[in-house]
């Protein structure tokens, strides 16, 4: 709750900072995204380039000058990681899978390394820099036998059923990209940006095992079925892992990534922006 609070508090400042800044020389962007979604975390702790599936959206800049920017970001993908595809031979053995839509709402920063404004400046191209925070949303899913379980109405970790781990998480933005202006106020650009995301359930998995806490009294069918979907390992019988064996990496945070390109349209609402030399 006090993260939350203090993550509304910085928006709120850097929105009034940057705003109070921009009398002249104003200029809106309004752009696309396009590209792939990728995670890392307890099921894909060491590939931080792996992608999975297509991503998307969209965002609204406000351009302070050629070097500074505030824009609203909203992105949307599908992350996945199945240990069946690993070359480890724990997690090939641990055998646990997810797949998880995530949706980004975020309040970001950018810095172009040149002045850039599109059919104004100099410069065509830049390199740029961006930073921001946000919230993610996530409903991680599993397939068991043909069909799809959503994993947070299990308890896997030994959660209250009714009052599972929180699916909207405090999410902090940050990567690099390039654009390029290639007709009048049009640009084009490439990026890459990770996402801290201040949970450590994207996958459903952080902790240990905890079989005894899986029984549901006079629910057989349902601790039978709590218990497949928390212990996917092919070893016959219950428990397959002692309580307490490790079921997570321990780190407490899970990252996702959003990677593609970019496409925007700059708006004046002045009539002379300012342009440095």
């Amino acid at each position: 709750r006090h993260i939350v609070k203090f993550s509304f508090s910085a928006i709120l400042l850097v929105f009034l900072m940057f705003f109070s800044r921009s009398i002249s020389a104003q200029t809106w962007e309004l752009g696309g995204f396009v590209g792939s979604a990728g995670y890392m975390g307890d099921l894909n702790p060491v590939k931080p380039y792996e992608l999975n599936n297509l991503a998307f959206g969209g965002h609204v800049k406000h351009n302070i000058d050629g070097y500074w920017s505030l824009k609203f970001n909203v992105a949307h993908g599908e992350i996945e990681a199945a240990d069946a595809k690993s070359d480890n031979p724990h997690f090939k053995s641990r055998n646990l899978s997810f797949f998880s839509p995530v949706t980004e709402l975020s309040l970001q920063t950018e810095f172009n390394f040149f002045n850039y404004i599109p059919s104004v400046s100099r410069k065509q191209y830049s390199p740029y820099l961006f930073a921001g925070v946000g919230f993610v949303t996530f409903n991680p899913k599993t397939v068991l036998n043909g069909e799809v379980y959503e994993l947070s109405l299990y308890g896997t970790e030994g959660q209250d059923i009714n009052n599972s781990y929180k699916k909207l998480a405090l999410s902090v933005p940050f990567g690099a990209g390039f654009k390029y202006n290639f007709a009048g106020k049009w640009s084009l650009g490439t990026e890459i940006g990770y996402r801290t995301a201040y949970t450590d359930y994207l996958d459903d998995v952080s902790g240990n095992y905890v079989p005894e806490k899986l029984v549901v009294a006079d629910e057989p069918d349902f601790t039978d079925l709590r218990m497949n979907v928390a212990d996917r390992s092919p070893e016959v019988g219950f428990p397959r892992h002692t309580s307490g064996t490790q079921r997570g990496d321990y780190r407490k945070k899970d990252t996702y990534l959003f990677v593609g390109f970019t496409i925007s349209y700059t708006f004046f609402t002045d009539k002379c922006p300012v342009v440095d030399n």
